[in-house]
């Protein structure tokens, strides 16, 4: 247990900070609220997710699809979970890239339980050409799958193919 406390400290401590900024994002920004930040580049726009990733399924407002989008967020989850208990200790930089996974997951998780909805305000934009929408909790699962994918790149092959 000694081994992973650092990583649960990391998830939670990350998580908390979402939880915290979309905390303070509902309590000063009004629903569609667009408040600039970086004019021609960047907003704090308050939107609710009630969808998938980049807002995905979106404008159905369905129980069922509320359902399976959350116990599709819990099944991933668990299947990080797992991958993060299989991953050696030694690996340390594979286990912060399923941490920060982890605890993106986590904030986004707690939003659908808790709200209905993910609060999401980072909005990026280029000449009217706009990214979806985002929050703390989504850039750490993108950083942490980005590094996932660095360190997969950067592994040797354990093994030689015969000739």
């Amino acid at each position: 247990m000694k081994k992973t406390t650092p990583y649960l400290l990391f998830i939670l401590f990350l998580a908390a900070v979402d939880q915290a900024v979309k905390a303070v994002v509902v309590r000063n920004v009004e629903l569609f609220e667009n408040l600039t930040v970086i004019p021609g580049f960047f907003n704090i726009t308050r939107i609710h997710n009630s969808g998938a990733i980049f807002g995905a399924f979106n404008q159905m407002h369905n129980k069922t699809i509320f359902v399976i989008l959350t116990a599709a967020s819990i099944l991933a989850m668990v299947l990080v979970v797992y991958y993060f208990i299989k991953t050696p200790a030694s690996d340390r930089l594979m286990k912060i890239s399923l941490s920060m996974i982890m605890a993106g997951a986590l904030g986004n998780i707690i939003d659908r339980i808790a709200r209905g909805f993910v609060v999401d305000f980072l909005d990026f934009h280029i000449r009217g050409a706009h990214w979806p929408f985002f929050n703390v909790a989504d850039s750490c699962i993108t950083i942490g799958a980005c590094l996932m994918i660095f360190i997969f790149f950067r592994r040797k092959p354990t093994c030689t193919p015969s000739s």
